[in-house]
């Protein structure tokens, strides 16, 4: 089953969970031939209760003691800009969409995430662009992503 892991560490980034959750993206989703989304809230406010759109079964947990077993059976992740989170991520070798959370004071995951983008490792966005639509397929990522050197927190 192809899926999707969306991870938020332990911080709180309910823009982004309620994006990737969101009708349109469970659309996209779909469309690209994803049947799962795992979604890690963390300390978020938000968290969708088990549903499905047609085709794509959205599960969500807050914390685990290890990603590691999400992470392996993920197709794509999908992450907040911390640290650990990415770097765990890219150590797996999975492909890695990482969204700016741009709510941050004195935002160093907006630098850590340019420099990966720089870099060839990560494709990345915000909540207002792209987010729900920064869905690799067949290699190639599609839809509005603002490139990176263009994002800066709001």
């Amino acid at each position: 089953m192809k899926s999707v892991f969306v991870t938020v560490g332990t911080t709180s980034f309910d823009d982004l969970i309620a994006t990737v959750s969101s009708p349109a993206a469970l659309q996209v989703l779909q469309s690209r031939g994803y049947q799962k989304l795992v979604l890690q809230v963390g300390r978020g406010e938000l968290k969708p209760g088990p549903c499905s759109s047609p085709a794509v079964a959205v599960e969500a947990f807050r914390f685990k003691d290890s990603l590691a077993e999400d992470l392996g059976r993920a197709d794509l992740v999908i992450s907040h800009a911390g640290a650990g989170s990415c770097l765990e991520t890219l150590e797996k070798g999975k492909p890695l969409v990482v969204v700016i959370n741009e709510k941050l004071m004195n935002n160093h995951q907006l630098e850590l995430a340019k420099q990966l983008h720089r870099d060839g490792h990560v494709v990345c966005c915000n909540c207002r662009y792209g987010a729900a639509a920064a869905v690799p397929t067949d290699g190639a990522v599609f839809g509005t992503i603002a490139p990176c050197d263009q994002l800066t927190r709001c």
